[in-house]
């Protein structure tokens, strides 16, 4: 069975690549950029969007200049926005690190941010394919629009599905679908294969999005935020929402819409959606999801690459950080 370790065996060289265009796209003649985004990019995750895009290129053709240069573009600006999300919600440490506002401040923290932005959009430009171009400047719509959305839903307590669905297909799928277009475009894949893809990229997001979401029920180092997090920002997510959708006259409801919750609030919130089984809910959920996926794949072809994006869906519903 391929594990998400032995992707990034796989295309470790490649990702070697990528690291070094990053940071050689973001040196500057600046010395506080510099200093700022060499500590930045100390700590790496699981580098899970720009193995998308080397994924596709793989399934579709060879990793190819064009498809690092896409994996950049896509990991710059999707590193812009969390920067970002750090400076509006005011986070000062990220997966146990310091964030760049709480180690500096926020003016640093935005200008810094904002040259990620640009980078991003350089590197779509070195594919020199129009459609790379597009597909970065359409996302960074999309990221801002999820964003507002959630926003919008929190204040004005949308509590529907659909409501939070349509927030995290902007927010989170509509980054792992311009991952994969991307690489699929620097392949020159066909149209058809290309349509298979963004519809498993886009479920794989959602999935993505609900288990981070389910991570805010429990406390975990792991996790590198504490528990309750979206409830302190007015973020009712797919396991609370779950319950009170199940149960519409509960006194949870108008308790989970109060604009400001203290910790037992939070914690009276967190016990009521693991009580009415919010928890199985989005796990059924996220299954649901791989299901659907699964049949996309089958219309792909068969292999090692195929296999590893099926492996790669299961990591995120399994993952614990």
């Amino acid at each position: 069975m391929t594990s998400i370790a032995d992707i990034q065996h796989e295309i470790k060289p490649e990702l070697t690549l990528l690291n070094e265009r990053i940071a050689q796209r973001l040196h500057s003649s600046n010395q506080l950029m510099n200093t700022v985004i060499e500590n930045y990019l100390k700590v790496k995750g699981k580098q899970i969007r720009p193995i998308l895009v080397m994924l596709s290129a793989r399934l579709l053709g060879t990793v190819n200049e064009r498809v690092i240069a896409s994996a950049a573009a896509v990991e710059l600006l999707h590193n812009a926005s969390l920067i970002h999300d750090d400076v509006v919600d005011d986070t000062r440490t990220r997966r146990g690190v310091t964030t760049i506002n709480g180690l500096w401040d926020n003016h640093v923290a935005v200008l810094v941010g904002d040259f990620f932005v640009s980078a991003a959009l350089q590197e779509a430009i070195a594919t020199g394919d129009s459609r790379a171009i597009e597909s970065i400047a359409n996302l960074g719509k999309l990221l801002s629009l999820g964003e507002i959305d959630q926003i919008y839903n929190a204040r004005y307590h949308c509590l529907s599905e659909d409501a939070y669905l349509g927030v995290i297909n902007r927010k989170t799928a509509s980054l792992f679908v311009a991952c994969v277009e991307m690489g699929a475009y620097a392949v020159d894949a066909d149209v058809a294969s290309i349509g298979h893809l963004r519809k498993f990229a886009e479920l794989l997001g959602l999935c993505f999005q609900i288990k981070d979401d389910i991570f805010d029920y429990f406390d975990d180092e792991k996790i590198g935020k504490p528990t309750g997090n979206d409830l302190r920002e007015g973020k009712i997510t797919l396991p609370l929402l779950h319950a009170l959708l199940e149960n519409p006259g509960s006194p949870m409801r108008e308790l989970a819409m109060k604009d400001q919750l203290d910790e037992q609030e939070i914690l009276t919130l967190i016990n009521y959606a693991k009580e009415c089984n919010g928890i199985e809910y989005s796990y059924d959920y996220m299954q649901r999801l791989y299901r659907q996926a699964v049949k996309e794949l089958d219309y792909l072809p068969a292999g090692p690459g195929r296999d590893a994006f099926d492996a790669l869906f299961r990591y995120v519903i399994s993952r614990e950080s």
